[in-house]
């Protein structure tokens, strides 16, 4: 989402490390590409001058350090400005059981997907979830919470004849807490434009259930009509924080900029795909680090932490270290960081990655590459060297890619162990960045 901002800003960076001291002419200079770049981004142009104003006055006002260039400080003053700017106060937790929350939001914010999104990452702190149906005009609303409850093995309940909301909201809270759960998310029906019934209908439900969060799942790609919806909903119920969804689409980002400064609601989640598992807890340092094209290394090791076995990763090191890594081996590998999810939100969270493009077309040649190995039998992952001519043909036809496609594979694999077997000797170190430099431009004809 934050593409075209990070790059802007990356390059504001860059020109501001070349400072060679602090004045009110040359910040006054610097600080205009990074205005630019935000109000490219559809900050409200109210929120920028006053972030503006800020990282300038405390830039005049700031001893520099003398062990750091005044660039540096700089952009440490406004990565802790922009910090600010998305919100302190995100990080608060949710540890109270039972644990009653309703989810509002306009029609195609990505609610109902959310809700159970939510209730799986609060599942993980040994929450029983209940997914409360409570859209009673949409039949495939209700339809598809089902599904997705019944994917992620939540208990469901819903009252598909009452047209009653807060009723049947009251009801299926009952039914669910004597069934043992003890987090009830209620997802409410959207709509395209914010209506009086609607707000209504969500006030007394508010009054009937008495949720302990209200939360709005809010579109990022919105922009700055997010704003006044946060604010429209927050008039009504009291918005206790924000999810914010489809943060991996190609919106420009203000919304998430602005959103928290203007209502003060903060954004407590994002969605970063389309996986159940693509959810998290928003963090404003960790968000300000990777749009001034810092990475978000903290969160890529959570999440591998979260995905990757480390058993089977040392043994994998191991086996690497000994040359002997195989296609079954490689498969492993690529299945272990398919779960950590989109190859596009993982590259954005490494530093200074903010200019590489990850698109579908390398989404796709990894999936080939999937496909050809699980194409092979398991003798053949194991063992290489059989993978002969009419082996590779089989292979090809049962992928659907071309012989050619399967030889640069096998190809690029026999490298591979070439490499790991000099790594052996005193010239290692030269050889993995060899290896690196190869490998980061992928697979040859995939």
């Amino acid at each position: 989402m934050f593409k075209s901002l990070t790059d802007k800003m990356s390059n504001a960076m860059r020109n501001l490390r070349g400072l060679g001291k602090i004045s009110e002419e040359n910040i006054a200079e610097a600080l205009k590409e990074v205005k630019s770049a935000l109000l490219s981004a559809d900050v409200h142009f109210k929120v920028v001058k006053e972030f503006i104003e800020q990282v300038k006055e405390k830039c005049l006002g700031e001893d520099v350090t003398k062990s750091v260039s005044p660039g540096e400080q700089i952009i440490k003053i406004i990565s802790d400005e922009l910090t600010t700017l998305l919100g302190e106060g995100s990080d608060r937790t949710l540890t109270k059981k039972p644990l009653k929350i309703m989810l509002v939001g306009l029609h195609g914010s990505g609610k109902t997907t959310s809700s159970v999104k939510l209730a799986k990452l609060l599942a993980k702190d040994n929450y029983t979830p209940a997914m409360i149906a409570c859209d009673v005009y949409r039949p495939a609303a209700i339809d598809q919470l089902e599904a997705l409850a019944k994917q992620e093995d939540f208990k469901f309940y819903a009252d598909r004849v009452s047209k009653n909301v807060p009723k049947l909201a009251e009801k299926c809270y009952k039914e669910a807490k004597s069934d043992g759960a003890d987090l009830f998310i209620f997802d409410t029906a959207g709509r395209l434009q914010i209506d009086t019934d609607l707000v209504q209908e969500i006030i007394d439900l508010k009054k009937k259930v008495k949720p302990d969060e209200i939360f709005l799942v809010a579109d990022s790609a919105l922009g700055q009509e997010s704003v006044n919806i946060a604010k429209h909903f927050h008039d009504a119920v009291n918005l206790t924080g924000i999810i914010l969804t489809k943060i991996d689409g190609d919106a420009r980002g203000g919304a998430a900029l602005s959103m928290k400064h203007v209502t003060g609601i903060p954004i407590l989640f994002m969605g970063t795909g389309e996986k159940m598992d693509e959810f998290s807890q928003f963090h404003p340092d960790r968000m300000a680090s990777r749009i001034l094209g810092m990475g978000d290394v903290v969160s890529l090791v959570e999440r591998a932490q979260e995905n990757i076995d480390e058993e089977e990763a040392t043994l994998m090191a191991e086996k690497m270290r000994k040359a002997d890594f195989n296609f079954e081996d490689f498969l492993s590998q690529l299945q272990q960081v398919k779960k950590m999810g989109s190859l596009s939100s993982i590259v954005g969270m490494l530093p200074g990655a903010s200019d590489i493009e990850v698109g579908d077309e390398e989404e796709d040649r990894l999936k080939r590459i999937e496909s050809i190995i699980l194409s092979m039998t398991k003798k053949e992952r194991t063992t290489p060297r059989l993978l002969n001519g009419s082996r590779r043909f089989r292979i090809a036809k049962g992928a659907g890619v071309e012989v050619k496609d399967v030889n640069a594979l096998v190809k690029q694999h026999s490298q591979m162990r070439k490499m790991m077997k000099k790594m052996k000797g005193s010239k290692g170190k030269r050889m993995m960045a060899q290896m690196a430099s190869k490998m980061g431009g992928g697979f040859p004809g995939m």
